[in-house]
């Protein structure tokens, strides 16, 4: 069912499940709940080093209990039950680094459960840089100056910002179903019939970029585009949402992707992200294949391809 609420001034809708959670809404208690829950039936009591005591016969929960949880990283189960309740008012670094080396979260999660700690305990929008969403011309220049490269320009909700002529040839596909839109990689990658050709290792790469846009959810949870980017993919399709609800994150750092370019055949190229300290939020991707392999051979000819064919994309521009 659908509910409609006024929120400064305009009518908005959401879809709400009879459970009564709103699909694309992010809620730091309840996430810091079932980030929480979803981490300890992860890890199992040998892993934890707990002794199996046998419980009398009891089936026991998937995972480490409450309690274990409690006990390993030095805290009362009633602090630990409330702090999985959301009520994270007070709570010390020192305690939240105590449970993060219980639940042997990585980096990523434990820099996840740190925001959605800190937004939760505040009762509200925490005070923020605003991500930027203009590409300066500086960075358009240096995007332009790799010519043998693929790369582009993202903000945390996946949006491609800028790219570079050969960063266009690459994701020629997702600039062009992008329409009215700004390129988005996460609508591409569950919304397009073509993405599971063009996205070789597609499960992989589609549960990847859920974990990004939770983290990014972590640390923006009162962003409204990413709310409704959350939403959209949450209510047209199962692969997103079963994903969503598994709460894993991820830092996309570095990594190799593999593809099937529609023009040049299979790419197998290595990533790297570059963060943009001046221009909050945005990231560069550079893209490189292996020299004299087959996927360099392929990114020259796909350069070629670039250089005589418009790869103008029909989407709005997103820097004004």
């Amino acid at each position: 069912m659908r509910e409609s609420a006024l929120i400064g001034g305009t009518a908005r809708t959401s879809l709400v499940f009879p459970q009564g959670r709103t699909v694309g809404r992010v809620e730091p208690s309840t996430d810091i709940r079932d980030f929480l829950i979803s981490r300890r039936a992860r890890v199992s009591p040998e892993q934890a080093g707990v002794p199996d005591f046998g419980y009398g016969g009891k089936c026991r929960v998937q995972g480490l209990r409450r309690e274990e949880v409690a006990m390993l990283s030095g805290i009362s189960v009633e602090y630990y039950t409330h702090l999985e309740r959301g009520k994270a008012t007070g709570v010390s670094h020192e305690v939240l680094d105590a449970i993060a080396r219980t639940l042997q979260l990585d980096d990523a999660e434990r820099a996840h459960l740190f925001d959605l700690v800190r937004t939760a305990a505040t009762g509200g929008p925490v005070r923020r840089r605003p991500s930027q969403e203009r590409v300066r011309p500086a960075v358009q220049r240096i995007l332009d100056a790799m010519l043998t490269v693929p790369a582009y320009v993202r903000n945390g909700r996946l949006d491609i910002l800028a790219a570079n002529q050969l960063g266009k040839a690459v994701y020629s596909q997702v600039f062009t179903q992008a329409q009215a839109q700004a390129p988005n990689m996460a609508r591409f990658i569950f919304l397009s019939p073509q993405a599971p050709e063009f996205f070789t290792s597609w499960e992989a790469i589609a549960s990847d970029a859920v974990a990004i846009l939770r983290s990014e959810a972590g640390r923006n949870p009162y962003d409204r585009r990413l709310s409704d980017l959350i939403g959209e993919l949450s209510t047209r399709t199962d692969e997103f949402r079963g994903r969503w609800a598994a709460h894993n994150v991820k830092f996309h750092r570095t990594g190799t992707k593999q593809l099937h370019h529609p023009v040049v055949g299979d790419l197998t190229l290595a990533y790297e992200a570059l963060e943009l300290p001046a221009d909050h939020g945005q990231r560069i991707l550079v893209y490189t294949a292996e020299p004299a392999s087959p996927s360099d051979d392929a990114l020259k000819l796909l350069a070629t391809w670039a250089a005589t064919t418009s790869l103008e994309e029909p989407h709005a521009d997103t820097t004004r």
